[in-house]
C-alpha cells in the first residue's frame, strides 16, 4: 500500500469496507527499511511498514466473505523464504524506487492470484509485481539516491503469516487480522 493511498484515501461512513493484504517482516528488518525510507524523506516512513503488498485497496461488498476467503487462501499457504536483493524503480509510470523481490517472488504472485478471486476480485490497472518501497513522493534525486544507496542491499527471511487490513473512516490502515499460513513447507523449506 503507497504513502498516496495511506493518506489521500479518505473512507467515509457508510462506504463500502476497502481491504488490503500484506507480507510483513521481522521486526529487525522493518526498522532497518523504515529507517532507510526516512533518510531518503520520504513523508510516510514511519506510519507504514516495509511490507510487500499481496492485495492493493479493494472494494469489498461483503466484509466477513472477504475475511473468510482471505483465511481459507492463508490456511493452504506454507510459510517461504523471501530474499530482498538491490533496487528497482517503476519511473517514469510511478515515482517509486523499491527493493526487488528475488527469493519468494513466485510465492508472492501466487498468493496474489489467490486473493483476488471471489469477493476481491477486481481488475488491476498494472500487472501485479511484487516489491517492498523504499522511497515514494520524494523529488527525483532523493529517488536516484535511494536507487543506488540500496543497490547492493540484501536480506532473507522466512514469512508465515499475512496481514489482513482494513481501510477506517479516519483514512488509516488498521490491521483487523493477522492470519498464520497453516499448509505444510516442502522439505527443503522446512530444514531452512
Amino acid at each position: 500500500m503507497t504513502g498516496r493511498l495511506a493518506g489521500q484515501i479518505q473512507a467515509q461512513a457508510g462506504e463500502v469496507p476497502l481491504v488490503g493484504v500484506i507480507l510483513g517482516f521481522p521486526d529487525d528488518v522493518a526498522a532497518e527499511l523504515r529507517k532507510w525510507r526516512a533518510s531518503f524523506g520520504d513523508p510516510v516512513a514511519d506510519v507504514i511498514p516495509a511490507h510487500i503488498t499481496l492485495v492493493t485497496t479493494t472494494e469489498t461488498e461483503d466484509w466477513n466473505a472477504a475475511v473468510s476467503h482471505v483465511r481459507a487462501v492463508a490456511a493452504r499457504q506454507a510459510p517461504f523464504r523471501v530474499t530482498l536483493r538491490g533496487t528497482g524503480s517503476f519511473r517514469p509510470v510511478s515515482d517509486v524506487v523499491y527493493l526487488e523481490v528475488t527469493e519468494g517472488f513466485e510465492e508472492c504472485v501466487k498468493l496474489h492470484g489467490e486473493l483476488q478471486r471471489g469477493p476481491l476480485e477486481r481488475e488491476l490497472p498494472f500487472p501485479y509485481h511484487p516489491h517492498v518501497t523504499v522511497a515514494h513522493d520524494v523529488d527525483g534525486e532523493r529517488l536516484d539516491e535511494a536507487e543506488e544507496a540500496l543497490k547492493n542491499y540484501s536480506t532473507s527471511f522466512t514469512v508465515a503469516s499475512m496481514g489482513l487490513y482494513e481501510h477506517d473512516s479516519d483514512g488509516f490502515w488498521q490491521l483487523r487480522e493477522e492470519l498464520d499460513f497453516s499448509g505444510e513447507a516442502p522439505a527443503s523449506e522446512a530444514s531452512r
